[in-house]
């Protein structure tokens, strides 16, 4: 089974892939898209959009992950955040991936055992979890991996 885990962001968009055989478990890769700051609103939900094609494409992954809209005091970066999610699930849809979605909290809550866990605690996790050598340069790319981790542990006790 391959897990397609992203973190949607409107300047940097983190992707991270679990591959998972039996019990083991690998990151079978995972970084961040930087989005060109020079492009036009539309002109970056497109780079998105082509960015999920080409990764689903390259990856062809049996389930996509996406993390919820976090409800901070800024309503402007929620709509920004919404646009961005609604051009990634347009993409996975286009492809025909199931999609699941999950809060930040739930994620932190299923790779650390706590939904107020720190990126910093969230990354330190996902490095342990997965025996990576060094952390993900990121946060954006071990969130992706931590939620891609997050529907690992839900298919593991279905």
């Amino acid at each position: 089974m391959i897990i397609l885990g992203i973190d949607p962001g409107s300047k940097y968009c983190g992707y991270g892939i679990l591959e998972i055989e039996g019990k083991k478990i690998v990151a079978a890769g995972y970084d961040v898209h930087k989005i060109k700051p020079s492009l036009s609103f539309p002109e970056k939900l497109y780079e998105v959009y082509l960015k999920v094609i080409k990764m689903s494409n390259e990856y062809k992954p049996d389930i996509a992950v996406v993390e919820t809209i976090f409800y901070g005091k800024n309503i402007k970066s929620a709509f920004t955040l919404g646009h961005v999610r609604g051009a990634i699930l347009l993409a996975l849809a286009e492809k025909k991936i199931p999609i699941e979605e999950y809060s930040p909290r739930e994620i932190k809550k299923a790779v650390v055992g706590n939904g107020n866990a720190s990126k910093e605690q969230v990354q330190y996790m996902v490095q342990k979890i997965l025996n990576l050598k060094i952390p993900p340069t990121t946060q954006d790319a071990s969130d992706a991996l931590a939620i891609a981790l997050c529907q690992f542990n839900r298919e593991k006790f279905k």
